[in-house]
């Protein structure tokens, strides 16, 4: 499960950076990282044991796979990770739904 270790990076990176007790975490997962969010989640809680955000409620916007065709140009979404343009061509540029970013960090005053 990598999703433990990236999720581990992300706890870090939030505690080396922001004081204070954290409330709310919102990340930003593309549905074509490879990450699955509940997992994210699931680990995301035990990570947090013990630190400055635990308890914190844990948002997850999930971004669609966008890709554009370089043989007809056509800009689509990505339904799953099996890349095909409508025109039959699997010469493609992944647009989006790679990323995982800490989007917002919500802090107790």
């Amino acid at each position: 499960m990598h999703e433990l270790s990236i999720t581990e990076s992300l706890v870090s990176a939030i505690l080396e950076r922001v004081d204070g007790r954290v409330q709310t975490v919102t990340l930003v997962i593309g549905r074509l990282s490879g990450l699955v969010p509940e997992s994210v989640r699931f680990c995301f809680d035990i990570c947090t044991q013990g630190t400055r955000l635990e308890g914190a409620a844990l948002d997850i916007i999930e971004l669609p796979g966008r890709a554009r065709c370089l043989a007809c140009d056509q800009e689509f979404e990505l339904p799953d990770a099996i890349p095909l343009c409508a025109c039959g061509s699997a010469n493609l540029e992944i647009i989006s739904g790679q990323e995982l970013r800490i989007k917002h960090v919500e802090v107790a005053v």
